[in-house]
């Protein structure tokens, strides 16, 4: 069963289209990512799921509910954990989460045993008398995640849920969403640039330029790639390609003073390959393919290479 549905759902600024007409289905119960540099069109499509702005074309349902016509039942279904922190820092973990609940209408009853059991699990129960604002910045984000399920929502949006915090954070975080999709067939849609922990995601959707890519599982996106990737630098990079292409019949590329290529079998293929090829070698190496190799190979560029400032972008999107 699908609980999100978009056809050709966009979003227009002036003269500027941020999100290109997007269809695409999230699954009940799936982690679902979607992923492209900062002003591909994340937040602008999760702003739109979550009635936050009004589409200029298209359609979309969350939890069966139209994000135009329903926009009420559309908010008592979703959870929302923003990109940036919106916490009350002057205000206990407790006040917060009660805070939450007072607005969605969740009876105290059920609140209670339900902040118990989210701060238990999310390891803030001894700290919840605490103010926020002498919480980490990994305190914060689970006390965030804690607040988005508070009132039992079928999907939890989250908006680069781990963006500045360390590795080891990073990690833990995605062992509590593991953990709160198990125990709650919990839909969890999220928008990340973190190649790394998008391989947690059971889908992925790469958008660039306010348009989806390509949309599959993270295996199968990269067995797309054609097998496993082999950089090599080279006395001369420029007569290697020309090797590679006319000898070996393959589609190098340069990028950073490195030759890249993608072939099958990439550990069987490397030591024949390192004794018949005619150029001087410095340095060669195989590796399996990343999902940054995948979007590189679908765009023709790296995601940190768009890396752009989305509040400016915003900015000039509504000029």
């Amino acid at each position: 069963m699908d609980v999100i549905n978009t056809e050709n759902l966009g979003k227009r600024y002036g003269q500027v289209e941020a999100v290109k007409g997007v269809s695409f289905s999230v699954r009940e119960g799936e982690i679902f990512g979607f992923l492209g540099p900062n002003g591909a069109g994340k937040t602008t499509t999760i702003n739109m799921l979550c009635t936050l702005l009004v589409p200029s074309t298209g359609e979309a349902t969350v939890n069966g509910y139209d994000v135009r016509r329903q926009r009420n039942e559309v908010r008592r279904s979703i959870g929302l954990v923003f990109q940036d922190p919106t916490l009350d820092e002057y205000l206990t973990a407790e006040q917060n989460l009660r805070f939450h609940a007072y607005a969605y209408g969740v009876p105290k009853g059920t609140r209670e045993r339900r902040m118990r059991d989210l701060l238990t699990l999310l390891e803030l129960w001894d700290r919840r008398k605490h103010k926020v604002r002498t919480y980490s910045g990994g305190m914060k984000r689970r006390l965030e995640i804690a607040r988005g399920l508070l009132h039992h929502p079928r999907v939890l949006f989250l908006d680069e849920p781990t963006l500045g915090l360390d590795p080891q954070t990073r990690h833990r975080i995605w062992e509590y969403l593991q953990d709160l999709r198990a125990r709650e067939n919990l839909t969890v849609f999220l928008t990340t640039h973190y190649m790394d922990e998008a391989e947690n995601c059971e889908r992925i959707a790469f958008i660039d330029h306010g348009e989806i890519a390509a949309l599959d599982t993270p295996d199968n996106l990269k067995n797309a790639m054609g097998g496993d990737v082999v950089t090599l630098k080279a006395e001369d990079n420029e007569l290697a390609c020309r090797e590679l292409r006319q000898r070996y019949g393959l589609a190098p590329e340069v990028r950073n003073g490195m030759v890249t290529f993608s072939v099958p079998q990439g550990e069987e293929f490397l030591p024949g390959f390192v004794r018949g090829f005619e150029q001087r070698l410095l340095s060669i190496g195989v590796r399996r393919p990343t999902l940054d190799d995948v979007f590189l190979k679908l765009t023709g560029h790296a995601i940190r290479d768009q890396e752009a400032d989305a509040v400016e972008q915003m900015r000039q999107w509504r000029r």
